[in-house]
């Protein structure tokens, strides 16, 4: 049976507490990880959070200092006590580069020259670029802001990730605010082993002229985090009109009627520059471009088309339908279309092996069919080595996804079921339940019930029996009509 590509083998655990809406939560993102409960129970917030996280550290990787670039390795030599002699430094690291060389034997962190672990166990740059994005993303001037905002009294928020691979904590941070003061706390484990091209990385990295100054420090290709939010189809619509009104306000006067009330979260500012900036990919993921292909013709029906008028200078977004030579405007066409074109453009220009794609609310403005379509795109992507994280109301792409989950079962004992590649594995999927004023639970997968939140087990039993109660009505209305 094939697998799905194992792109992120380490396993990432977040955790938070009075965090905006949430008064407790401890999840960890699978291959498929949903958000699923009331509104305003904290669903955004969470995805949001992982959003901004990913960003901050650069895909939360298996080694917590791949996101360190030049500039920011450099000040690392530069940054000794005065005791320290270039000397030291210069025979630390020649000794360091025999070892990387020798391939024969592990590389851990603790073989490292104690001036390079010191920088790397820094935590202030983390808390820095941590609350830089919180910031950005939820729109506050202070990180306190988001302190548990649904209740009255002084708490503490907590937000927290730990790495893991084979059930040891590679490295975590955790990040504390009380309203008056930011702390931050990281740990590294001492013995974890590099990988061959992290050797690399660091042979590259500390290699040395007469002066002992590290030349550079290269840098692997990170994951890259995407996010579709739930007003993408408005956004689609009015693009235009939102591009001409911000070059407006950068010019000059223009700014006066600019308030922080006008702003836009993170999330959607980055949305609104990638469909602004789109342009098709010259490196093609075969298994994602074709996914993109399927989502097009089985659900879509039609196919997306970009170009780029010369005299407009504004990229322009098209739907033509399958079998027809006439194209329409996004605006011109259902909101399904417009509702799913950002996630098409998404599949078709940027998104890799290994990046994670969040979607608020996939099943947006689409008839049931076309939500279990949703979720068999969504197996797809993880069968391809997308991780994927969802928020969802829709009781028809969780149901899907419980099939999905059946049909993956089945081929761990080789039964023979479909050969398209859209099965989930049990322990590829996390579901986790909102609700108001609680922690947020995990819903296990049950072969009978597939993935289902009790609170809509209730809200199908009030509609039940609320018709059995009119029903009754009807019955004797009748009955006492006939009497008489």
């Amino acid at each position: 049976m094939s697998e799905s590509k194992d792109t992120q083998p380490h396993k990432i655990n977040i955790a938070v507490e009075n965090f905006g809406p949430i008064e407790k939560a401890e999840i960890d993102l699978r291959p498929l990880t949903i958000f699923v409960g009331e509104s305003n129970t904290g669903k955004t917030y969470l995805a949001a959070l992982i959003y901004a996280l990913q960003r901050a550290f650069e895909g939360i990787p298996r080694l917590p200092w791949l996101y360190y670039n030049t500039s920011q390795f450099n000040p690392i030599y530069h940054s000794q006590p005065a005791d320290l002699s270039n000397q030291i430094v210069l025979q630390e690291t020649q000794e360091t580069q025999k070892k990387l060389a020798d391939t024969g034997q592990p590389f851990k962190f603790s073989d490292l020259p104690k001036w390079v672990q010191d920088r790397l166990k820094c935590g202030s740059a983390h808390s820095e670029m941590l609350e830089s994005e919180l910031k950005r993303h939820f729109g506050y001037e202070s990180i306190s802001e988001m302190v548990r905002f649904t209740k009255d009294r002084d708490e503490v928020m907590k937000i927290s990730f730990e790495v893991q691979e084979e059930n040891q904590t590679l490295w975590s941070l955790c990040f504390y605010d009380s309203g008056t003061e930011i702390n931050i706390d990281k740990y590294i484990y001492k013995d974890i082993v590099f990988g061959t091209e992290d050797r690399d990385i660091f042979q590259r990295a500390l290699n040395v002229k007469d002066k002992g100054i590290p030349l550079r420090f290269l840098m692997q290709k990170s994951a890259t985090s995407y996010y579709l939010p739930a007003a993408r189809s408005g956004l689609m619509e009015t693009r235009g009109i939102i591009t001409s009104s911000l070059i407006d306000l950068a010019t000059h006067g223009g700014s006066e009627h600019f308030t922080k009330d006008s702003t836009f979260s993170g999330m959607i500012a980055d949305f609104l520059k990638f469909i602004n900036n789109y342009e098709e990919r010259e490196i093609y993921p075969s298994e994602i471009v074709e996914v993109s292909k399927t989502l097009e013709n089985k659900v879509l029906q039609g196919e997306i088309e970009a170009s780029q008028p010369a005299e407009v200078g504004d990229i322009q977004f098209r739907y033509r339908p399958l079998k027809s030579e006439k194209s329409l405007r996004i605006s011109q066409t259902s909101s399904m279309i417009s509702e799913l074109t950002p996630l098409v453009l998404l599949l078709r220009s940027v998104v890799f092996y290994g990046d994670t794609l969040i979607i608020e609310e996939p099943e947006s403005h689409l008839h049931p069919r076309a939500q279990t379509q949703i979720a068999i795109t969504l197996a797809r992507l993880v069968r391809a080595g997308v991780r994927v994280i969802i928020t969802t109301h829709s009781d028809w792409l969780l149901q899907q996804i419980g099939n999905l989950i059946r049909e993956g079962e089945l081929k761990k004992h080789d039964t023979e079921t479909s050969e398209l590649p859209h099965w989930l594995l049990k322990e590829e999927v996390g579901a986790w339940w909102f609700h108001t004023d609680k922690p947020v639970e995990e819903i296990p997968f049950d072969r009978i019930e597939g993935i289902e939140p009790r609170d809509y087990e209730d809200v199908a039993d009030n509609l039940y029996n609320s018709f059995v109660d009119f029903e009754r009505q009807f019955l004797n209305e009748k009955a006492e009509s006939e009497d008489g």
